[in-house]
């Protein structure tokens, strides 16, 4: 059976007045995947919705975290900002 997994929803999240747009797949086992594509490799799973979005919030605010704890700045080349 493959891995593929399929394209499911685009979804954005609000973290410190910044949207990152969020991109949901659906795997063969139901499992709801998250990434975010400004932020390499912050990505996250659920079971539900509900579940999903609570991971990915955060794993945005702990990835934000660690850059700021590292001194970086956060990545807005994608980043919808809604004046």
């Amino acid at each position: 059976m493959s891995k593929e997994r399929t394209f499911k929803n685009f979804q954005t999240i609000n973290t410190l007045m910044v949207n990152y747009k969020v991109i949901i797949e659906q795997d063969e086992d139901d499992i709801l995947i998250a990434r975010v594509p400004d932020l390499p490799g912050c990505a996250t799973e659920g079971k539900n919705r509900e579940e999903l979005m609570t991971n990915v919030r955060e794993a945005i605010e702990a990835y934000l975290e660690a850059l700021k704890k590292d001194g970086e700045p956060v990545p807005i080349e994608m980043v919808q900002i809604n004046v």
